[in-house]
């Protein structure tokens, strides 16, 4: 199953986030730099960073060395996170939104519909589980309806998409849940917790691990990075 890849247009991004049923007041902005200067103009607070990156073989090659030390060496993931493996083509931007706001579903004060009833009935599911749903739905269910929003949105954009051609750049989430900042990609095999982080501090600790992704792969300067965050 493939889909239309989703274009890193905040614009775009907000009609999603909103058909999830996110509160008007949340949304998602561009950031247009990570330098203290360039992230004091992002309004606060900021519950989510997305950033889209080049998928290059330097990328591919430190995702398997960082797999391989977590499982040699363990990490902290907390029970409470939601997370869930991506196995439909092009669907990285939709599961970034959704790493995104069911991690903050409290905060951002969720309202009941579509995506609330996906969440509470996907709560006792693996990762793996989760995935499946979007790969396995029939036309009558909430997981279908999230589908054919994505499908609807990515034809919005500002860019010609073909659900066919390859795409070379992916989107992931990064969050702060009990205490961790965590980086939430849906091809990787669990989250990756890059530390400790609060409130206060998670845009720019955030930032820094954004940095260690561009620091990776300095020749290329296809990069977004949005946040979700709160706008009155």
């Amino acid at each position: 199953m493939s889909l239309l890849p989703l274009e890193s247009n905040p614009e775009v991004m907000n009609k999603f986030i909103h058909l999830l049923g996110v509160p008007d007041k949340w949304n998602i902005v561009d950031v247009y730099g990570l330098d203290p200067d360039a992230l004091a103009f992002v309004p606060r607070p900021v519950l989510a960073l997305i950033l889209l990156f080049p998928c290059s073989d330097k990328f591919y090659e430190y995702a398997k060395q960082e797999a391989d030390q977590i499982k040699e060496k363990g990490q902290t993931v907390v029970e409470d996170i939601f997370y869930m493996k991506q196995y439909v083509s092009n669907a990285c931007g939709s599961i970034a939104l959704i790493h995104s706001v069911a991690n903050n579903a409290e905060r951002l004060e969720l309202e009941k519909g579509m995506f609330s009833k996906i969440l509470d009935d996907s709560k006792n599911l693996t990762p793996e589980q989760r995935g499946e749903m979007l790969m396995n739905m029939n036309s009558n269910s909430d997981a279908y309806k999230l589908i054919t929003a994505h499908q609807e949105l990515a034809m919005e954009g500002q860019t010609e998409v073909n659900p066919n051609e390859k795409v070379n750049h992916h989107f992931v989430a990064l969050v702060q849940k009990g205490g961790y900042l965590y980086e939430l990609d849906g091809r990787k095999d669990f989250p990756i917790n890059h530390g400790a982080t609060t409130d206060d501090s998670f845009l720019e600790d955030a930032a820094k691990v954004c940095k260690e992704f561009i620091k990776r792969d300095s020749e290329d300067v296809n990069f977004t990075i949005m946040a979700l965050t709160q706008s009155y």
